[in-house]
């Protein structure tokens, strides 16, 4: 638990760099598509919880802590990339 939660400060407070979502589509499909399924990200929006590409980023490593794969924060980050483009749409707050 307290390493899952030291890799949520970590994502928060690193500044994000060029993500590339092709990968993150990569990366998707291969470690998370298999227990989550694409129609969880085509829910209402209303009833969504990620309001923020920041909420997006914590959930996505969050959940990639539960799997216990060592994924960097260059693959969280494409990760959070290829959803919200695919899927979320949100403004990034830059």
């Amino acid at each position: 638990m307290k390493a899952a939660l030291a890799l949520v400060v970590v994502v928060l407070a690193t500044p994000t760099w060029a993500q590339d979502a092709q990968r993150g589509r990569e990366l998707y499909e291969t470690h998370c598509l298999s227990c989550h399924y694409e129609r969880i990200h085509r829910r209402d929006p209303s009833r969504s919880l990620i309001r923020t590409l920041a909420q997006l980023r914590l959930q996505v490593a969050s959940r990639a802590a539960q799997t216990g794969r060592p994924f960097t924060l260059e693959d969280l980050d494409d990760i959070a990339e290829y959803l919200n483009r695919s899927h979320y749409r949100l403004p990034d707050g830059r």
